[in-house]
């Protein structure tokens, strides 16, 4: 206790330095890993809020009725509701003196608590909310209203008759109607175009006798609801999800196949963490080292000064064992208060970034984190204090001890180049990662398929310490061998002390080539995390404004699209800036139906960007003016090209649907250009043609999408186009801004711009302290050396010329070399987490407000602690001795 107390009233310095250096390891750690971790529960929880039926079991024709009831006994079910499916060749209607009529389509019937079980489902628009509901695109078809009356064909009977109650759509038509057991890669079947909904009874009243006669034309489904009890990472929670589905399926005993939705929306989430994972190592783990490293530096600052107090412990009489407890008392102390403050600052981090102390985790998790990075906390204090205490006692005699050590080898690492072999070993994985094309999650045939190779991780990690070993030899061989071009950069600042100055510095060199590469380190951790996260936001936005088309989309999925006066209305608004019309069709390439959009390549630049990525083989202008460049032209996706082996010019026979009779018939394209991602478009198969062209070819003119441009707020922008459309259109209406929300809601639903407050915080902070600290602990651990000369003659301003060119020498390198280090990491974890972005960034974002607002932090810490220095030298001499 009283060795302790000495040291909290005599190295208050370097006692605050090591308790701060331990909390910032303690909080970052802390702070990341409940941060992560609660992410993972929220992508599960949002996974399974975004699938309206969890199974769809597929029962076999003629299936017993009993395996309703082991259906809804399933472990983990929480409702099941059978729902029939009945085939039609087409439907009919009557209106205004005309018959208007359509190709086959389904007949589906709900049972009455439907709605209730699963509200995603079916979205009502007009009229009532039970009875026969006729889907919003079956509706436009037939020109049919509420009220009207239609018919539907029966396969090998005659046609039904019924009155239709409400219009509604059918928001995830494409799960509703899959078609269950394909076997993997198989390609989608699109739904049908046509569709009425019945309840149970009626349905049942038309579709029994059809069961007799023809029984492949019926079919039951049981839609499934399991219950929200699935562990809270992805992973686990999609392994648990298939386990008690194929645990269903071995119940019904080849009775009935499900379709397990809710697994393939956790698969996408299971990709997300396991980004969210990447992400934790590659921006998260340097922190903590980092800060680790601080505590090394700080601690290894004050080495020369507690090896001489050791030893002369040992004069005294103390044994090693005596010694090495004072050591630990000062670990243990040391530690304890590093993990309380960073277990604090963790909560205060929590809730300005988060408004949570537990950064949405449970208390479970919470405290385990906590728990872990406290011990860690410790074991840094042990590794630092501890251990070189111990080491001392057992290696290093008494007189080798009391001596002021000076100059020693190189470090054997330095002799065997280490640090070139890891930067060589860190570039060639990171170009084998690139020439390879890895990515984390693949998509062969639209099938998602996880591959995680860590190997990957350690580009940037042998990148990371490959260059910080380099700036040491850097720093290290300049002030060993360079000792002239270190006078002459001196020169304007020390003057005619100049040569002593650089002698000096010389001599400490290992002193200040480990202030520089902790400054360089904390500089490269700042740039990087910077860049990344300025990065992901920006191309969160775009990625946004791709899938959403434009700043403000309006879209109909009916066959007479969107009013033709809506293109001049809507660019009359006011904050519009360009309004432009794109038809969304379909069109068969051999046997796939794919997307086909119809544009006009001039102008739809106008109103929303045409990125570089988008396209290959050219720049964007240059890829859309081959495509106008002739009126048949058409772009393809990479999948098609390589699937039917196309070649540019090669003629392809699509097949498209004709206004006049709602036939699909044959039009002739040519190929000239690939096309990998468009606003709107799926991320597999679609096709890219000439507005005009596909209108004069199919006779109708109708665009199916409005893309608007704007220069106000979005949002605000999409409500006066929902106006001009009105309640009854049946179109959506989606802006930017609420896309960016649900963009944000996979990967990013660790809520990249609290993650973004977390990291920078701590780089910020990582960046005063290791500036400040580190420089100002170098400094006061040799007051001895400036004592010494104070007493020989040297006036205050000339040891300030000392202190001066120290911290320039320190600043100026560790600033360039983490500035450059930081870039270059930028570049290959950008590069390496590629898949997060959609499309692929074409070039950095770099924050420069924040970089330059932490360099102004840094050299303000830098100052402070020189300022210190100089004002220390001033004390008398033999003052300065009595205390050391």
């Amino acid at each position: 206790m009283t060795w302790t107390g000495g040291l909290l009233r005599h190295r208050k310095a370097r006692v605050a330095g090591m308790v701060l250096a331990l909390a910032l390891a303690v909080a970052f750690l802390t702070s990341l890993g409940m941060f992560f971790t609660a992410s993972k529960a929220r992508m599960t929880d949002e996974a399974m809020a975004g699938v309206p039926v969890d199974w769809q079991v597929q029962l076999a024709p003629g299936a017993p009725a009993q395996l309703g009831r082991s259906i809804r006994h399933a472990l983990g079910v929480r409702v099941a509701l059978p729902v029939q499916y009945g085939d039609t060749s087409g439907f009919r209607a009557k209106s205004g003196g005309t018959v208007q009529a359509t190709g086959a389509g389904k007949v589906l019937g709900i049972p009455p608590s439907y709605a209730a079980a699963f509200p995603g489902e079916v979205r009502y628009l007009v009229g009532a909310r039970n009875g026969v509901l006729l889907a919003q695109q079956t509706a436009a078809n037939l020109h049919a209203g509420v009220g009207s009356n239609i018919s539907f064909a029966r396969p090998g009977l005659s046609p039904a008759r019924v009155r239709v109650d409400g219009i509604v759509d059918l928001p995830v038509a494409d799960s509703l109607f899959q078609a269950i057991g394909l076997p993997p890669g198989s390609a989608p079947q699109a739904p049908p175009d046509n569709v009425v909904l019945l309840p149970s009874d009626l349905w049942h009243r038309w579709f029994d006798p059809v069961a007799n006669v023809r029984p492949d034309a019926v079919r039951t489904q049981f839609h499934v609801g399991l219950a929200a009890d699935l562990p809270p990472d992805p992973s686990a929670a999609f392994v648990q999800v298939t386990q008690r589905a194929r645990n269903l399926e071995l119940k019904l005993a080849g009775a009935g196949l499900v379709g397990d939705n809710l697994s393939a929306q956790l698969d996408g989430a299971r990709s997300d963490s396991l980004y969210a994972q990447l992400l934790f190592l590659f921006l998260g783990v340097p922190g903590v080292i980092l800060a680790g490293l601080l505590a090394a530096v700080i601690a290894a600052s004050g080495g020369d000064r507690r090896r001489r107090e050791q030893a002369l412990l040992r004069l005294r009489g103390a044994p090693p064992r005596r010694i090495v407890n004072l050591a630990a008392a000062e670990a243990v102390v040391e530690g304890l208060a590093g993990a309380a403050v960073g277990l604090a600052g963790a909560a205060v981090a929590g809730r300005l970034a988060f408004g949570t102390v537990r950064f949405g985790a449970s208390t479970g998790q919470a405290v385990a984190w906590a728990g872990g990075a406290a011990l860690i906390g410790l074991a840094l204090a042990t590794a630092t204090v501890l251990v070189p205490a111990w080491r001392g006692t057992r290696n290093t005699t008494v007189q080798e001890a009391s001596l002021v050590l000076g100059r020693g080898r190189q470090p054997l690492w330095a002799r065997l180049h280490l640090d070139l072999l890891l930067l060589a070993g860190g570039g060639l994985i990171f170009w084998q990662t690139v020439k390879t094309g890895y990515k984390v999650v693949l998509a062969p045939e639209g099938v998602p398929t996880i591959s995680v190779s860590y190997v990957t991780i350690f580009a940037p990690l042998l990148l990371w310490i490959g260059s910080a070993l380099f700036a040491w030899r850097l720093s290290n061989g300049l002030l060993a061998a360079g000792r002239r071009t270190i006078s002459r950069l001196t020169r304007p600042l020390a003057h005619g002390l100049s040569g002593v100055v650089a002698a000096s510095m010389s001599r400490q060199r290992r002193l200040l080539s480990r202030g520089l590469v902790i400054m360089a380190l904390t500089g490269s951790f700042a740039v990087s995390t910077a860049v990344f996260n300025a990065t992901f936001s920006a191309q969160s936005r775009v990625d946004a404004q791709l899938t959403n088309g434009a700043d403000v989309a309006a879209t109909t999925a009916a066959e007479v699209g969107l009013p033709s006066s809506l293109v001049e209305r809507a660019g009359r608004l006011p904050g519009v800036v360009a309004a432009e019309p794109m038809q969304h069709r379909f069109a068969y390439v051999g046997n796939d139906l794919q997307d086909l959009y119809g544009i006009d390549p001039t102008t739809i630049g106008q109103a929303t960007p045409m990125s570089d990525a988008f396209f290959a083989g050219g720049h964007a202008a240059q890829v859309l003016s081959r495509l106008d460049s002739r009126p048949d032209a058409v772009l393809v996706s990479d999948e098609t090209v390589h699937d039917f082996q196309l070649q540019p010019g090669d003629l392809l026979r699509l097949r498209l649907q004709f206004a006049s009779d709602h036939n699909y018939h044959i039009v002739a394209f040519h190929y000239v250009g690939i096309v990998r991602e468009f606003p709107t478009a799926p991320r597999d198969s679609f096709l890219v043609a000439n507005g005009s062209y596909v209108a004069q070819q199919t006779g109708s003119p109708a665009f199916q999408t409005l893309l608007v441009r704007t220069s106000a707020q979005p949002p605000a922008v999409a409500e006066e186009v929902r106006r001009l459309l009105g309640p009854s259109s049946g179109a959506t209406v989606q802006d930017v801004v609420t896309e960016l929300r649900r963009t944000l809601s996979g990967l990013t639903a660790l809520d990249l711009s609290g993650l973004t407050r977390l990291e920078l915080a701590f780089a910020f902070i990582l960046a005063a302290a290791a500036s400040g600290l580190v420089l100002a602990l170098g400094l006061a651990e040799r007051r001895r050396t400036f004592a010494i000369a104070s007493a020989l003659g040297a006036k205050a301003k000339q040891l300030a010329t000392f202190v001066w060119s120290e911290a320039l020498f320190v600043t100026a390198g560790g600033i360039a070399l983490g500035a450059l280090a930081g870039w270059g990491l930028s570049f290959v974890i950008v590069k390496e987490l590629t898949g997060i972005f959609d499309p692929p960034p074409q070039h950095l974002f770099v924050p420069w407000g924040y970089l330059m607002l932490v360099s102004l932090v840094t050299i303000g810490a830098v100052a402070a602690a020189g300022v210190s220095a100089v004002r220390a030298t001033r004390r008398p001499a033999i003052q300065m001795v009595r205390d050391l």
